[in-house]
């Protein structure tokens, strides 16, 4: 990235060029992460708009900064893991299987996190592609409790690989070893594809608020979760309704409402 991509891709997170970071810091990190969070929405659109999901560094940043989309996680911390490499930080792709209950876990190659070294010398557990996830980076190396505005979360030994858990429920269990975001092409081609894939099956756009609650758009229904857990939803009637909620709440701009591929 140079360096007028990166003052977009600040510039997309409300950070203005008289701003930019000075360091690679862990408070740098904690600030980059939640304003991720709630700005670019964890969105799988494109797998219902007939578009291409590349894995390439330009064609990320064209779709998540130029046009002011979202995406989901070989998108999301695979643009914010070039930002922050941009930004002096030391970043390690690694791949992670997800948990599906039962002792099942997910395809090779599932899920893409982000394994962060500050200019301090710590390590951190960066993702701001999963969905409902830590606020925060996790300490990488901690194996105790982690507390975050969304819950608590544990980082715990699964013979050589890692379990992420939140609120006691493990979400995904982690590689160490290194990867390349081309090493994903193959897993989010399948997400995208397969009828197997919950992505495939369902609609769905969601970003952390302002206050740490949540909305979702799912389809036609808009779900608000407050910082305090209390939930309330609605159906959107009207095509305008939905287009509205996209392009106010998300800022996302849509010439249709998409719907679910064969639904």
């Amino acid at each position: 990235m140079d360096i007028e991509q990166v003052d977009a891709y600040l510039g997309r997170l409300g950070i203005g060029p008289s701003d930019r970071p000075a360091a690679p810091t862990a408070d740098v990190l904690r600030e980059l992460q939640l304003r991720h969070l709630r700005t670019v929405p964890f969105e799988n659109l494109s797998v219902h708009l007939g578009e291409a999901i590349v894995l390439e560094e330009d064609r990320l940043l064209e779709k998540v900064v130029g046009a002011r989309r979202g995406g989901f996680c070989y998108e999301l911390n695979g643009a914010f893991g070039a930002l922050l490499e941009a930004l002096g930080f030391g970043v390690t792709r690694l791949a992670a299987r997800v948990h599906g209950g039962e002792g099942r876990l997910g395809i090779p190659y599932d899920h893409l996190a982000l394994r962060v070294r500050t200019a301090e010398g710590s390590e951190w557990l960066a993702d701001v592609g999963f969905g409902a996830h830590s606020h925060y980076p996790l300490a990488f190396a901690e194996r105790g409790e982690q507390k975050d505005p969304a819950g608590v979360f544990r980082i715990v030994e699964a013979g050589p690989d890692l379990d992420v858990v939140f609120d006691g429920r493990p979400q995904y269990r982690l590689e160490v070893r290194p990867r390349v975001l081309g090493d994903f092409v193959a897993g989010a081609w399948w997400h995208s594809t397969s009828p197997a894939s919950h992505f495939v099956r369902s609609l769905v756009c969601s970003r952390v608020t302002e206050d740490g609650g949540r909305i979702t758009l799912s389809g036609r229904t808009f779900k608000t979760t407050g910082a305090d857990g209390v939930r309330e939803e609605r159906e959107l009637g009207t095509d305008e309704e939905v287009l509205g909620v996209y392009r106010e709440r998300f800022g996302i701009e849509l010439g249709s409402v998409p719907a679910v591929r064969g639904g």
